[in-house]
């Protein structure tokens, strides 16, 4: 009796997924997979077989990802100290060789190979492959004094749609590294979050969702059951504006609302140590993180 109530229960989810699933068919959401998930293999694995499922069910997932603690990992080994500054890594020659190696191979034809480990295809774009991303120099404005030179630490300012797009029209899921290159072939280090807001922009993406270890935006910080579903983008301004939104996590809601003015559709910030909880943001109705739309109009279903 046990065996058919179980049964029952997944066909009564697999029906509230439909509609997700019709909803969201032929249309693109981009990952972006931060470094500290990737630190954690079965978090990794479990993401990965989500965004096998979102192919399989007719999405176009689109991965850039991080590495920051394999990057680190890498510069302990090479007794290099890591610089940050206003949350971005000055990024020397040395740095760039370990950023370029770490980043833009290893960990992403790690990536690809574990997707088509677990059944899914892939496509590793780097620059022993297919580039994608290009840019320049990145400077920080530093009100009362000259911009911050971080080294070669770049921005996005275009994405090869054309090659994205032909991946995802044969049913494979592009791979991309937050590294770009300019037009004298000067590969730069780039923000993971900001790759990721360029690719969406670029695509035109129905939904821009980053996966960290953080559950999303919290009413309370210290307090994990206070997670804020479903946030307009007035709503998170206010918020701000409130002191309830702080510390680290303005710069990525300010990230998420700016992209929303760029048109995308959504923003998610899930939490990547929970299984499947890139499914249960996507294919539920109550979702598991923080969803950021421009207004309640655009509402789940």
């Amino acid at each position: 009796m046990n065996s058919t109530k179980d049964a029952i229960a997944k066909a009564d989810t697999l029906i509230e997924a439909m509609g997700w699933i019709r909803k969201f068919r032929g249309k693109t959401t981009v990952i972006k997979l931060g470094g500290s998930l990737m630190a954690n293999p079965d978090a990794m694995r479990h993401t990965l077989l989500d965004i096998i499922f979102m192919e399989t069910v007719g999405m176009r997932p689109v991965v850039v990802h991080g590495g920051g603690p394999s990057i680190n990992k890498a510069m302990e080994a090479a007794a290099i100290e890591p610089v940050w500054v206003k949350g971005r890594r000055v990024t020397d020659s040395r740095t760039l060789e370990i950023v370029e190696n770490t980043l833009a191979y290893e960990l992403n034809e790690q990536l690809t190979n574990e997707i088509e480990r677990l059944g899914g295809r892939a496509m590793n774009l780097n620059f022993r492959t297919t580039n994608v991303l290009f840019g320049e120099k990145l400077l920080l404005d530093e009100p009362g004094s000259e911009p911050l030179d971080l080294g070669f630490v770049g921005q996005v300012t275009s994405v090869d749609r054309q090659t994205i797009e032909a991946l995802s029209y044969t049913e494979q899921i592009p791979i991309i590294p937050s590294m770009c290159i300019d037009s004298l072939g000067q590969k730069y280090n780039v923000n993971g979050d900001t790759a990721a807001m360029a690719v969406a922009e670029a695509l035109g993406a129905e939904k821009l969702i980053f996966i960290s270890d953080v559950n999303g935006v919290r009413r309370d910080k210290s307090d994990p059951n206070s997670v804020i579903h479903s946030l307009t983008a007035k709503e998170a301004r206010q918020l701000i504006d409130d002191g309830v939104i702080a510390g680290g996590m303005i710069p990525k809601v300010e990230a998420c609302l700016s992209t929303l003015d760029r048109g995308v559709g959504k923003v998610h910030i899930i939490d990547g140590q929970v299984r499947h909880s890139l499914l249960l943001e996507i294919y539920t109705t109550a979702g598991i993180g923080t969803e950021i739309i421009q207004n309640r109009q655009s509402n789940k279903i």
